[in-house]
């Protein structure tokens, strides 16, 4: 006689990846930290009520106006954003200041990655951030709705 499974299949698995929504936010005159921390929230998932840690159930969101981010204090002489080449004096360091005005792009989507969870299902869900320098982008298609946090 054949016993009864013990526990079901989860409900999060089946409702993983459907009904993605696409959301564009403006990032004028928006706080850095603050902007970050909410589209990480909407890359996971967790807005939604099918939540789960381990599946990518999160929306995709779009940012426009990069270039115009705010970091408050001194952050924009002082915060550096360092790499290293794995060589013996291969440090390069460079203030949030020159990484804006060279690539806007590259501080929101660190500052967002690192608010991921590291491994697979970070760079999958990273994947679902689309960040632009000006107010165009080429996402008109899906209908992204435009968020106010």
């Amino acid at each position: 006689m054949k016993s009864k499974p013990r526990f079901t299949k989860f409900k999060s698995t089946e409702t993983a990846g459907k009904d993605r929504k696409w959301y564009v936010v403006d990032a004028k005159d928006r706080v850095l930290g603050r902007l970050a921390s909410q589209i990480a929230s909407v890359l996971r998932g967790k807005t939604t009520a099918a939540f789960s840690p381990h599946i990518d159930n999160g929306h995709f969101v779009v940012v426009i106006n990069a270039e115009k981010i705010a970091l408050t204090g001194k952050k924009m002489s002082q915060k550096l954003y360092r790499q290293h080449s794995g060589y013996v004096g291969g440090l390069k360091e460079e203030t949030a200041e020159r990484v804006l005005a060279r690539k806007p792009e590259n501080v929101i989507r660190l500052a967002v990655k690192g608010m991921l969870p590291k491994g697979p299902l970070g760079k999958q869900q990273i994947t679902k951030l689309k960040i632009y320098a000006g107010e165009v982008h080429p996402h008109s298609a899906q209908k992204p709705e435009a968020v106010t946090w």
